[in-house]
């Protein structure tokens, strides 16, 4: 019997010495417990290596997808005899080779013993490979896992990382030496700064004007328009800015030279971070943009780190220290975080932005799961779909407006009509009152009057203090009369 065994470098056919070890399925280990006793047992055959690790990875596919590949054909046509039996360690296997090549193939429990003794001493049985085949091993598992999940390498997140963070410290650089240029140069050209707001274009006048007075002789027509130009020129007129030295004209231009380099490497930059972002996540791209998009990844670490985030840590992703300051004083938790500067949520009213954080980050959840792990041909159809059924909901909640009390239709209050028939009340249907009743009347009238005995009592005692007083003279008067 030969035994057909798969490894990462390749494919061994080995020779069993004695099929009858194989009777008892309980024995067969202890037939091969140790090299020694699986080299007496097995002896190596044949076997076919892999040139790459790209034909070991399709090997396996195609075997993985109900087919045989070429390596393995040629193994089993020239070192195995139609009358021989193979001993294959998988069913499907064995049905595939009995189909294609009509071999005698066996797969049972006392085979599956037989491959766990020969998995457990290959490194002995193939001491020939054995150097190749640890090469293999890892080479061919990171190989098969990215093709199993459909990573692509050229995928490379980390260039979108290091752009994104590269053009937010441009941003600050920029806006640092613009700032400073203004104010340096604005001491001899102040009206200037309030004439052109575009930081570029007041760069680019200061580098060709220099001093003020060279104004009204240069052209600026490549720079601003008609208006604005004449405009410049008559406040460099009437200046009321001081004097310079050449010196100090010499690093102001300097100064505008690097934000003039800044600027056109800042587009430069982005444009590069648009081409990466469209390759890399296109349907995260639709949805949030490619600043924003690249922030989230940035942020996370990875696309494969945001892909395993749930929709719920997307929405919040970038406002930690707002969440768990809420959950520690117990106040309500943020509501968007980075995702709040993208097109769809700045463009909400305040009422809705919660909401389409909500669904956009639902949206960017599924999106970015497709760009991480689909294969190389993925575009950006279902970020399109996405986004326009956002801007659906959107455009009806926006014009939703207030929400109006409900008006109900008139057959549900029916107008009440007056019947002209009547009904008098039977006093005869009454039951006959009984003695607790008669009972209860008279106690009703004792307690009535026994309230109206006390009544009339407080109202004798309550008589006002002029009365007694009255009779208590009275009295007196009437003693001393009888005296």
């Amino acid at each position: 019997m030969l035994v057909l065994f798969e490894v990462a470098a390749g494919y061994a056919v080995f020779k069993l010495s004695n099929e009858k070890k194989l009777k008892n399925v309980d024995n067969i280990w202890e037939e091969f417990n140790t090299a020694e006793k699986a080299q007496e047992n097995l002896q190596l055959v044949s076997f076919k290596k892999f040139k790459t690790t790209a034909g070991a990875v399709e090997a396996t596919s195609e075997i993985t997808e109900g087919k045989l590949s070429k390596t393995l054909k040629k193994l089993l046509k020239s070192s195995v005899d139609e009358t021989e039996k193979l001993a294959v360690g998988d069913a499907k296997l064995g049905n595939l080779i009995k189909e294609k090549l009509s071999l005698n193939c066996v797969h049972d429990s006392s085979i599956s013993e037989l491959m766990r003794g020969v998995r457990a001493h290959i490194e002995d049985l193939l001491a020939e490979h054995k150097e190749e085949m640890n090469a293999m091993n890892l080479a061919v598992a990171h190989s098969l896992a990215r093709y199993k999940v459909k990573f692509n390498p050229e995928k490379i997140d980390t260039m979108i990382v290091q752009a994104v963070s590269l053009l937010d410290d441009l941003d600050k650089e920029l806006n640092n030496y613009v700032m400073r240029t203004r104010e340096w140069y604005g001491w001899h050209f102040p009206e200037l700064g309030k004439t052109i707001q575009d930081h570029q274009a007041y760069a680019k006048i200061v580098k060709t004007v220099g001093m003020r007075q060279n104004c009204i002789n240069t052209d600026l027509s490549s720079i601003l328009p008609e208006e604005l130009e004449e405009k410049v020129k008559e406040d460099a007129e009437i200046s009321m800015g001081t004097d310079i030295s050449e010196i100090d004209l010499i690093h102001i231009k300097g100064l505008c030279e690097q934000v003039i380099e800044l600027s056109a490497y800042r587009a430069q930059l982005f444009d590069y971070l648009k081409n990466r972002m469209t390759a890399l996540a296109p349907n995260l791209t639709v949805l949030l943009g490619e600043l924003v998009g690249a922030r989230l990844i940035s942020h996370a670490g990875s696309l494969v780190s945001l892909a395993k985030a749930p929709a719920s840590t997307i929405q919040i992703l970038g406002a930690e220290k707002a969440l768990f300051r809420a959950l520690k004083t117990k106040k309500d938790t943020p509501k968007y975080g980075l995702i709040y500067h993208a097109q769809l949520i700045t463009q909400a009213p305040p009422k809705v932005k919660g909401k389409m954080a909500r669904k956009l980050a639902a949206k960017c959840s599924l999106a970015t799961r497709i760009d991480a792990l689909s294969d190389e041909t993925a575009t950006n159809e279902i970020g399109i779909e996405c986004r326009a059924a956002l801007e659906n909901v959107l455009r009806t909640e926006s014009e939703r407006g207030p929400s109006k009390k409900q008006s109900f239709p008139s057959h549900r209050h029916d107008k009440y009509e007056f019947k002209s028939e009547t009904y008098e009340y039977d006093a005869a249907a009454d039951a006959p009152t009984s003695r607790k009743h008669k009972r209860f009347e008279d106690n009703e009238d004792n307690t009535s009057a026994v309230k109206k005995m006390k009544i009339e009592e407080v109202e004798e005692d309550g008589e006002p203090e002029k009365k007694k007083k009255k009779k208590d003279k009275k009295v007196k008067k009437e003693d001393s009369d009888e005296e």
